[in-house]
């Protein structure tokens, strides 16, 4: 048994550290936690309670702990070294989907050793990545399309980038923060306020969690395009208006979710060679310009809640060691 400490939301807006006993079982690693990255708009909404009741068990994290809505050990974005298991992951910096805690064992098929090229502290933002890309299979974008991508929260910025790398591509991120215009720039984008959206857009994904983005994204869309509802509103009721030219415009409205492999890819694409293929994507120095702050594990208490709060916030590392 090896002694660690675990962050558990215990209640709305309330969070502490409690002890766990450790120990590995038969295909299992024990990882040291070195880096976790939170995940703002999911973990915003279960530290409020907001998931579902209907949504409890399909909205559980792959290593998580306790049930909906409280208390919950929650998180799934944890960078670490193997610290015991099979000689093949020994010593091994891996991603793991588990909660953030400084020391765990989970089945060694969920432990993904990091590609040499990618810096274990931005390896944080794959689990990000994995939906990102989800998004863009979804969305079925294409070179040369004019894209637009409303929201530039973590995710939202990730859907630009790999937009922006496909050749022709003109992309736009849309946000109503004008200090996103510098993230734009560095992930080759153009930048535009709402009042600014262009038009015409060939694809627009939404990922503001908000009616006024959705609406937004709706008049950025060209004559039979499709927009991609990226955002997750938890137990949140939204007005989306499909009056208007939307019919007359023929547009398409799809979700993206990325529980599940998109039926297209089903068949040849596992859930590990998806992350696997995530991580590759984060050999991309352009990508620093979304980890915008750190904390301590033992400051993360008094913390928590003002990361998530904080408009400026988008992948905020955990520093373990």
């Amino acid at each position: 048994m090896l002694d660690a400490v675990a962050l558990w939301i215990t209640g709305p807006g309330a969070v502490e550290l409690r002890p766990e006993e450790v120990a590995a079982g038969e295909g299992e690693v024990v990882v040291e936690a070195l880096w976790s990255g939170i995940s703002r708009g999911t973990e915003a909404t279960v530290l409020r309670g907001g998931v579902p009741a209907a949504e409890h068990d399909r909205m559980r994290a792959p290593l998580q702990a306790g049930a909906f809505p409280w208390p919950v050990k929650y998180g799934y974005a944890v960078v670490g070294r193997v610290i015991a298991g099979p000689p093949d992951l020994a010593g091994r910096t891996v991603f793991v989907l588990h909660p953030h805690q400084d020391r765990f064992a989970a089945p060694a098929a969920m432990a993904l050793p990091i590609p040499q090229a990618v810096p274990p502290g931005r390896a944080v933002l794959a689990a990000n990545m994995e939906t990102a890309l989800t998004i863009v299979w979804d969305a079925a974008a294409a070179p040369g399309d004019r894209i637009a991508v409303v929201g530039a929260g973590t995710v939202g910025a990730l859907v630009a980038r790999l937009c922006a790398r496909l050749p022709g591509a003109a992309v736009t991120l849309v946000d109503t923060n004008p200090d996103r215009a510098t993230l734009a720039a560095a992930l080759g984008c153009a930048f535009a306020p709402p009042e600014a959206v262009p038009s015409d857009c060939d694809l627009v994904v939404h990922a503001s969690a908000s009616a006024a983005g959705l609406a937004t994204a709706l008049a950025a869309a060209g004559e039979e395009a499709t927009v991609v509802e990226a955002s997750w509103y938890g137990d949140r009721a939204i007005s989306v208006a499909l009056g208007g030219a939307f019919h007359s415009r023929r547009l398409r409205l799809v979700s993206s979710q990325v529980g599940k492999v998109p039926p297209a890819r089903r068949a040849r694409w596992s859930n590990r060679r998806r992350l696997e293929a995530a991580l590759a994507l984060l050999d991309d120095p352009a990508l620093d310009a979304l980890l915008t702050g750190e904390t301590a594990f033992a400051d993360l208490p008094a913390a928590y809640a003002g990361i998530l709060d904080h408009p400026g916030t988008l992948c905020h590392r955990i520093r373990y060691r």
